[in-house]
């Protein structure tokens, strides 16, 4: 009988403890640019970067253009398997028991690891020769290099509008200081 008026009570916490870490600070309201990534063949020209986007592009040889790309020209097919392949296939036959990545015999898993390892870098050889992520860290580090110049420019502008800014308080000034003056006294006249 005791929880039922503390539970309302700490699910509105609950409620409002939510909702104070799921604002974000005023900092990160900022997002990341868009990346934009093309694939460009020959001489082609890579488009530009509009506004906060970068536009990265990875240039193939102009016979590449209408080939179908490396990863899908490979086919699993019996028919296309490679001698090397099958030889290779034979020499693994019946084996079983520690490092083989099979389930029969005993510690037949331990070897499973090893595969994936022989896999993947299997993998990483025949895939792409396209490495996005360094053409990405180019394009970034060439946007940073133009920020010290854009700054100074940005900072030029400023001082000068300051300056005319100061100008024009100063004009102010002294027209309002003309106008509170009192009059000048009249000059002594000759008798």
């Amino acid at each position: 009988m005791m929880l039922r008026p503390v539970l309302p009570a700490l699910g509105a916490f609950v409620c409002a403890f939510g909702a104070l870490v799921s604002t974000p600070a005023l900092g990160q309201e900022t997002a990341e640019p868009k990346v934009n990534q093309l694939i460009i063949f020959g001489d082609d020209k890579c488009p530009e970067s509009l506004g906060n986007d970068i536009v990265v592009c990875a240039r193939k040889a102009e016979a590449e253009r209408y080939r179908i790309p490396a990863i899908l020209r490979e086919s699993h097919s019996p028919q296309n398997e490679a001698w090397t392949n099958k030889v290779m296939a034979y020499e693994t036959v019946g084996r079983s028991g520690a490092q083989s990545c099979t389930p029969v015999g005993p510690g037949g898993w331990t070897g499973c690891a090893n595969k994936l390892i022989r896999d993947a870098y299997a993998e990483k050889a025949t895939g792409s020769d396209v490495k996005m992520a360094e053409l990405i860290a180019a394009e970034r580090a060439k946007r940073l290099s133009t920020i010290d110049v854009e700054a100074a420019e940005t900072q030029k502008r400023v001082e000068q509008a300051e300056k005319d800014y100061e100008a024009r308080q100063k004009a102010l000034d002294e027209a309002e200081a003309a106008k509170t003056a009192p009059p000048a006294p009249p000059a002594p006249t000759k008798p």
